[in-house]
């Protein structure tokens, strides 16, 4: 699940269009971020990307997290929720807006090693999509959602459509499982927890909250257990750039932590689902209802 405002929403069902958008309700794309996983898929991407220190640099220069997390987050949510699920014409709106919103932002330095970044250099991009894409499938998997043969490479190849509209060409990206492995193998050596990187991923695990959220809801408690389940899910080279155990077990109680809140949030009616999964599917109903 990703978080998205309720007029995002609103727009997503106020389309008349017969149109499904980049991918449409067969694709594995819409299965998979449709997911209750996702609610955690997020956060173990925010944490692996963090690993790559001219991108968390970029994080930590241009982002409103620290001034504002959950409208960070929110903003991130939609772009998701839009490109997964709104028309097409929706998506590109989108992806321009991301685009031009990077090339407005000014180059900077990685502090601790001195190198000069650009937010819209085409590898921080692909460390991006590629951290964001296995992120969601390996989440979507250990949580218990079901792939029949092929079914992950096609979502993997399916994902290179959003790896477009951030700037990227579609050729130079993974479109495998197998090419995302050969992918990280040859970044790794570039990858480590800088300062900054620490200094962010500690802050999120206890971001400002209104404190009758903190006295009167277990909002606090559940946030850290959300993160600490990200963590987890990690892979155990990033888990030990953190200083985390990267123990076969802990891979095991990741996975069953994480089924048991799949099946939890499952079985709540309007929570763990993306309601811009629900806006989409009424909307593509609705076409084909009007087309009879």
């Amino acid at each position: 699940m990703v978080v998205i405002s309720p007029s995002a929403v609103e727009s997503m069902e106020e389309s008349t269009t017969a149109d499904p958008g980049l991918f449409g309700p067969g694709s594995m794309t819409w299965r998979i971020h449709g997911d209750p996983s996702m609610l955690v898929a997020g956060y173990r991407a925010l944490l692996l990307q963090a690993v790559h220190p001219l991108a968390m640099a970029g994080f930590d220069d241009n982002s409103l997290f620290r001034k504002d997390p959950w409208k960070r987050l929110r903003r991130t949510g939609e772009w998701i929720s839009t490109v997964t699920y709104g028309t097409t014409a929706d998506a590109e709106a989108a992806g321009a807006r991301l685009r031009r919103l990077h090339a407005r932002l000014s180059p900077g330095v990685e502090p601790e090693s001195g190198r000069a970044y650009k937010v819209d250099d085409p590898e921080l991009l692909l460390w991006v999509h590629c951290t964001e894409v296995e992120s969601f499938l390996t989440t979507y998997r250990r949580c218990g959602g079901r792939l029949r043969r092929g079914e992950a490479d096609r979502y993997v190849d399916e994902m290179r459509v959003s790896a477009r509209l951030v700037g990227l060409d579609p050729a130079a990206v993974p479109a495998s499982e197998a090419e995302i492995a050969a992918y990280y193998a040859s970044v790794r050596p570039e990858l480590m927890v800088t300062e900054v990187a620490r200094r962010n991923v500690v802050w999120g695990f206890t971001p400002p909250m209104p404190l009758w959220v903190r006295l009167a809801t277990p909002a606090r408690p559940a946030w850290i257990a959300l993160m600490s389940l990200a963590a987890a899910m990690l892979p155990r080279w990033t888990r030990r750039l953190y200083g985390l155990p990267g123990l076969p077990t802990t891979d095991l109680s990741a996975d069953l932590n994480g089924r048991a809140l799949r099946l939890t949030l499952s079985r709540l009616p309007y929570v763990g689902r993306n309601p811009a999964h629900r806006a989409a599917l009424d909307r593509v109903a609705s076409s084909s209802a009007g087309q009879r």
